[in-house]
């Protein structure tokens, strides 16, 4: 597999990866990303206008502090949230940039292009999400028949 990228330039505007192409082509690449990077920006910005915000806040009277307080604390799950994410489309990013994007991280088996335009950070091919997915929930269930309820 080739993962030198061609210029954004050379992809046209309207170009959609299809299953006819070599999986994870060039353009594939570039296509993902593209979206990759301008979501990443879309979150720098807005992580950018909530610290304005945050930052914008005066000094509320007795009143009004409780409730300042508790949108400040909802404004910064909500960014520790994006911070997440955007963790995610870095190591996507670098995936790309690797020769590793597309790919299941479990199995090496190619991902799909159908489920990476769903979500271009996913790591795992739909199986392997599965497995995971049901491993997690016995965890969550064996955990939750072994409290304590005494």
């Amino acid at each position: 597999m080739s993962n030198t990228l061609i210029p954004s330039s050379i992809l046209p505007k309207d170009y959609e990866p299809s299953e006819a192409e070599p999986y994870m082509s060039p353009k594939q690449l570039l296509y993902f990303k593209n979206i990759l990077t301008k979501w990443k920006d879309q979150l720098l910005n807005e992580g950018n206008q909530a610290i304005e915000h945050l930052s914008g806040l005066s000094q509320p009277d007795l009143n009004d502090q409780a409730a300042m307080e508790a949108e400040a604390a909802i404004e910064l799950r909500h960014e520790d949230r994006k911070r997440k994410l955007l963790n995610k489309i870095n190591d996507a990013l670098e995936r790309i940039d690797n020769g590793e994007y597309g790919y299941c991280e479990e199995t090496g088996e190619p991902i799909g292009l159908w489920r990476l335009k769903a979500r271009p950070i996913a790591t795992l091919c739909i199986d392997a999400q599965e497995r995971y997915e049901r491993h997690k929930k016995q965890f969550v269930d064996s955990n939750e028949d072994s409290g304590d309820d005494e």
